[in-house]
């Protein structure tokens, strides 16, 4: 029998962008809501960014669903922060949640933070916004970090990133570079 994840998924097939943070925080795994920290600031960007028409508390996560976005963390083991994690566990992620990306099928796939996704892609670097290549069959894209401990982007900055997203999703139909549908799978 599988174990039980320490923060269980928030995804459903065909979804226009799954969130992936780089994995879930001590505060987050003992509640079992994703971005629960009192610092973190996702929930209010995404509304912010459009995503959603009101802020929604982390004790409804669940509710993403019904926006047609989901919420997932690359690594699943818990941490205090994000310097407890090695890249050697990303990279050892890699292959999994790629097929994982896959099974789900979201047109887009959202990394909050360069870290996760340059290590499984095996780059030292990677630009913020969309990626030139997919992963898992979906458009893949780099996000900030919403964690209050990344004093890098100030929170309208966040915004400014997290909606150019939004506005990617949805693009014009006539425009072959936006995709508002789910991928095609090979």
């Amino acid at each position: 029998m599988p174990l039980e994840k320490p923060l269980p998924d928030i995804v459903g097939p065909g979804l226009s962008v799954i969130f992936c943070g780089l994995n879930p925080g001590l505060s987050a795994a003992a509640s079992g809501h994703h971005f629960v920290g009192r610092g973190n600031r996702f929930w209010r960007v995404l509304h912010l960014a459009g995503f959603t028409p009101e802020q929604i508390d982390p004790e409804h996560d669940a509710s993403l669903l019904a926006h047609g976005l989901g919420v997932t963390s690359v690594v699943e083991r818990p941490t205090a922060g994000v310097d407890d994690l090695t890249r050697p566990e990303f990279v050892a992620a890699a292959a999994g949640f790629e097929r994982w990306v896959r099974r789900y099928a979201p047109a887009c796939v959202a990394f909050l933070g360069k870290a996760a996704y340059a290590a499984m892609m095996g780059r030292r670097s990677v630009p913020w916004g969309r990626q030139a290549e997919p992963f898992g069959g979906a458009v893949a894209w780099v996000l900030p970090n919403p964690s209050g401990r990344n004093l890098a982007f100030s929170q309208d900055a966040l915004v400014t990133a997290y909606r150019e997203l939004r506005l990617f999703t949805e693009g014009p139909a006539t425009d072959p570079t936006h995709r508002r549908d789910r991928p095609e799978r090979a």
